[in-house]
């Protein structure tokens, strides 16, 4: 290691294979999720596969081996990521030791492309990746949503990657104009194997869902539950976490008694609406027809640097597919007690918009239930050969 090297928290271990067959990076918990669903399919087809990954515990239970849990530090945000710049900067110098040591024949990144990007990309510049002349394919599995904001990634992503599966039909049309082999493998949530945590019920409790990221959880929390409590300060609710890490943030914020916190698995949660942050957890609800409303708070100068940079009329996944707010979003200053509380009596109240999310769950579902050529793992297993 040369004496400029920034100071390692830890180091990856070494894999259990000699030369590991596919190297999995995901690192948030619905990458985890989703890379944890194509690695079971892939090594039950192939069970000699060696699969290590820098995931969750997602991944590990479908027989990936894990290096590093990476879920566990996930941020998002200029200010955040900002605060933990010498953890990522070190966290991507060790990838590359790794990889460059233990040479997997492929790196799968899974979304994440603040850090995924900048890791393909050096594995080009340091000769690693076939594209770099090296013999490391370089794949890449849920895209950047180019198609909403920083549309140029994909003449870097086409220099840098070997090929990209996506989820939404339409994506293969936005990288027309490159090189990069591009392969629709179907959205996770219309899979035929797909199992939702949410349901609609409209005699079951309220659901917050503040986020999987511990700071956006204690942030976005506080603001769901006044909201909650300007509605009805006696209400039952259910919140839904992804982890024991945050799970810790949001006993933090004392949640009345009366509000239940529940994990994320297992048999769906029954909701009558959702006051949600702008997640992957919202597309859950979503397509389960669950009427609700977007609360989204930031660090403030993340906040005014995202309405420099970003020009987005949405931030709620669902809202920008349909082009339309399915969910009404109040962000920052906006997401008041009263305006979701408001939200809520609607929601639950209002015969028209109920019909309106229902209308607007068809709608979204039949975008997104498109016919793939094959699932992921069937992508991963051609490239593996």
């Amino acid at each position: 290691m040369s004496e400029d090297s920034p100071k390692i928290p830890f180091r990856l271990p070494a894999p259990a294979a000699a030369r590991p067959d596919l190297l999995v990076v995901a690192g948030e918990h619905s990458g985890d999720e989703h890379a944890a669903v194509a690695v079971a399919e892939l090594l039950a087809k192939r069970p000699g596969l060696s699969v290590c990954a820098l995931g969750g515990p997602k991944l590990a239970a479908a027989g990936a081996e894990l290096l590093h849990d990476l879920t566990a530090s996930s941020v998002v945000g200029f200010v955040e990521v900002l605060k933990s710049y010498s953890f990522f900067k070190a966290l991507l110098a060790q990838t590359l030791r790794w990889i460059a040591e233990h040479r997997p024949r492929a790196v799968c990144f899974v979304d994440y492309p603040g850090l995924n990007l900048r890791l393909a990309a050096a594995l080009r510049e340091r000769g690693l990746s076939v594209k770099g002349g090296g013999d490391v394919q370089v794949l890449y599995y849920i895209s950047p949503q180019i198609w909403a904001w920083k549309a140029h990634r994909r003449f870097a992503m086409a220099r840098d990657l070997d090929a990209l599966a996506v989820i939404f039909p339409f994506e293969v049309g936005c990288y027309s104009d490159t090189d990069l082999p591009v392969e629709f493998v179907g959205h996770p949530f219309v899979a035929a194997d797909y199992v939702s945590p949410v349901r609609h019920d409209p005699s079951a409790p309220i659901l917050l869902l503040p986020g999987s990221r511990k700071q956006a959880v204690a942030r976005i929390l506080p603001v769901l539950l006044r909201g909650l409590a300007a509605h009805d300060p006696s209400a039952a609710a259910t919140i839904l976490y992804p982890s024991e890490a945050v799970l810790a943030v949001i006993q933090a914020a004392h949640p009345p008694a009366q509000i239940r916190c529940v994990p994320i698995g297992g048999e769906a949660v029954p909701a009558s609406a959702v006051l949600t942050s702008s997640g992957t957890m919202s597309l859950h609800c979503a397509l389960a027809g669950i009427p609700g409303a977007i609360a989204y708070r930031t660090n403030p100068l993340t906040y005014l640097l995202a309405r420099w940079w970003v020009k987005l009329d949405y931030i709620g996944i669902a809202n920008l597919l349909l082009k339309e707010p399915m969910y009404p979003e109040y962000i920052q200053d906006a997401a008041r007690p009263a305006a979701l509380a408001a939200e809520l009596r609607a929601c639950l109240h209002d015969a028209s918009r109920r019909a309106s999310t229902v209308a607007q769950r068809d709608r979204l579902a039949a975008l997104l239930n498109q016919p793939a050529a094959g699932t992921v793992a069937d992508w991963l297993a051609r490239h593996l050969g």
